[in-house]
């Protein structure tokens, strides 16, 4: 337990004067927090607006796919279904109709923003926003915006991108079904897919953008019902009367820490955070964030030692107790706060370690124990007394159920579902399923970065030409081959799989050098890359890549009622449709359009 509160003077003769040199101690921690936070968003962050701004319309002149209404008879490269309309879903169907595909996004909500509309507004980016780039036309105002800058963002690509007319909200996807018109990813295939009753036609791939963070963790606690305040989950501390009150935060996540800033911005009279066990929190610094996410090995490393000591000297200073006793930095996805340990020096939060036990009438039955220990270790219960009870216990992990199961095969001890995906987010056994986002588990960068625009012209170069199609036993063993590197080759860990953790870089570099494992990718590099060659209106790119590749432009609605319907034969050049585009499934029919202009 790390429990800092304000001491106080016992007067002469009873230690006041080792109590007052305490007191001066910790003015003066508190002092330099307070000038490293003024240095760093004013002496940095103000000057640099201009500069940011200037660099954010570069990014978009240079980057965003240009995007006007399709004419009624140019065909698209292919039709892809979207599971989800928030950071993830949008920004992926604003690439794709921006390169000349057509989508359908299916949105359970009522509106768009995903998560980032159903938290509080005070949340913000952990990561300064010049690191949250979901697409390139996203123009921040500053470096850590808020929730209601977020959406608003969100709102502004889906507008911008013409997704409004292609958006089906308040839509529950519970199905995924393969199109008889399917073709063998064996035999450089793939499916074709139906939504729910196959109403909107039929997909040449699907996008599942649910996330990571679904409806809020409750758990199931005991004693809830005998409390007799208020038990809230973190995510609905907008109205909570907290001031003057005592709050207890059960969990120590990002969740928690948030929920604790805020009961001090509302004037609680104390807060006090229950942390099951201890986990990493990294300084609100650009440079330092992007140092983390440059390790390009995504585990820990015989000199990962190094930037621990360097975060607990300088970052944790006289709080090196509330870091974590034996996990690595490496090995989980660390918090990225300022405040939370300034609050703690104050006196205004209080940090307990320990397992919850239960929920009385006077507050939270606890299992407290000591730092090096771990949970459900021997302690000693205490209970801890509160008006307001906060469950920072997270999201629940939003289901894939709607999926085949056989797209995530097991095969002996090797399990190929979430996160053992191709490129981390690819289904092994169907390339033309991509769960970007959905199949992330801990890592040191972001989920709202270019890596979005990256996966899904990855995807669009698969559906675009053949001969860049990974085979089911090919994505398996890049799969196996990773695990092996990161779990075997570069030393033991406890983790089973080597894509449980990962940084940026070692996204970005898986990324480049899947094109050099088949070298037809190599002329799609500069679009995966950076955006650049395929239009709406020019297949141009496409002809030049692979100008052989076969080629199809027979309706999704005559497809679906004539089952099986006509297959091309690999290799055998299809006939060019309207205006010459190549097709978008180049082995099978190209779907209808059915999704709006």
């Amino acid at each position: 337990m790390v429990d800092q509160q304000p001491t106080t003077d016992t007067g002469p003769g009873g230690g006041g004067t080792q109590q007052q040199q305490q007191r001066a101690s910790s003015s003066v921690q508190v002092r330099l927090d307070h000038l490293a936070k003024l240095v760093n968003e004013w002496f940095w962050y103000a000057p640099l607006l201009f500069l940011y701004a200037i660099y954010q319309r570069i990014v978009r002149a240079l980057f965003s796919p240009e995007y006007a209404p399709r004419p009624a008879n140019l065909k698209p490269y292919g039709r892809i279904a979207v599971i989800g309309c928030g950071i993830t879903g949008v920004s992926s169907a604003a690439h794709f109709v921006g390169h000349g595909f057509d989508v359908v996004i299916f949105e359970s909500e009522k509106d768009c923003g995903g998560i980032w509309d159903r938290v509080n507004s005070t949340s913000s980016l952990q990561l300064n926003s010049i690191l949250y780039r979901f697409h390139p036309t996203v123009m921040w105002s500053k470096g850590y915006p808020h929730r209601d800058e977020i959406v608003a963002q969100i709102k502004g690509v889906w507008e911008r991108y013409g997704l409004k007319d292609k958006t089906r909200f308040n839509t529950k996807v519970t199905k995924v079904s393969r199109h008889p018109s399917s073709t063998d990813p064996r035999k450089n295939g793939h499916a074709r897919w139906t939504i729910n009753d196959g109403r909107e036609g039929i997909f040449d791939a699907v996008v599942v953008a649910v996330g990571t963070c679904g409806t809020p963790k409750r758990g199931s606690i005991p004693g809830v019902d005998s409390f007799h305040g208020d038990v809230l989950h973190s995510s609905e501390l907008d109205n909570a009367q907290l001031e003057g009150k005592k709050v207890v935060i059960v969990g120590s996540g990002a969740s928690g820490v948030e929920a604790a800033e805020l009961a001090v911005e509302k004037k609680a009279k104390s807060a006090v955070v229950l942390a099951r066990d201890d986990k990493w929190i990294i300084p609100r610094n650009t440079v330092v964030d992007t140092m983390l996410a440059l390790q390009p090995f995504g585990r820990e490393m015989p000199l990962s030692f190094i930037p621990e000591w360097l975060v607990r000297t300088f970052h944790y200073r006289d709080l090196k107790d509330v870091s974590p006793p034996a996990k690595g930095l490496f090995e989980g996805t660390p918090i990225v706060n300022d405040d939370f340990l300034m609050h703690i020096r104050q006196g205004l939060v209080t940090y307990k370690r320990g397992d919850t036990l239960a929920i009385t009438r006077q507050g939270v039955k606890l299992n407290e124990r000591t730092r090096d220990t771990k949970p459900g270790d021997e302690g000693h219960e205490v209970v801890e007394t509160a008006d307001v009870v906060v469950l920072a216990t997270g999201f629940e992990r939003p289901s894939i159920d709607m999926l085949p199961d056989d797209l995530f095969p097991t095969e002996g001890e090797r399990n190929y579902g979430r996160p053992n995906l191709y490129l981390q987010n690819f289904c092994t056994e169907d390339w033309s399923v991509l769960l970007t986002n959905a199949s992330y588990m801990d890592a040191i960068g972001t989920v709202g970065n270019w890596h979005i625009g990256l996966y899904a012209r990855v995807l669009m170069v698969f559906l675009l030409d053949e001969t860049c199609r990974p085979s089911p036993k090919d994505m398996k063993l890049w799969v196996d081959f990773l695990t092996w590197l990161k779990t075997k080759l570069l030393g033991s860990s406890e983790k089973a799989s080597g894509l449980a953790f990962f940084t940026y870089t070692e996204l970005c570099i898986w990324i480049v050098t899947f094109h050099f494992f088949n070298i037809s990718r190599l002329p799609w590099l500069w679009f995966v890359l950076f955006g650049w060659g395929v239009k709406p209106e020019s297949n141009v790119a496409v002809k030049k890549a692979r100008s052989t590749a076969p080629e199809s432009h027979a309706e999704g609605k005559k497809a679906e009622s004539q089952g099986e319907g006509k297959k091309e034969k690999n290799g055998k050049k299809g006939p060019k449709g309207k205006n010459g585009r190549s097709g978008g499934g180049n082995d099978a029919k190209t779907s209808q359009d059915t999704g709006g202009n």
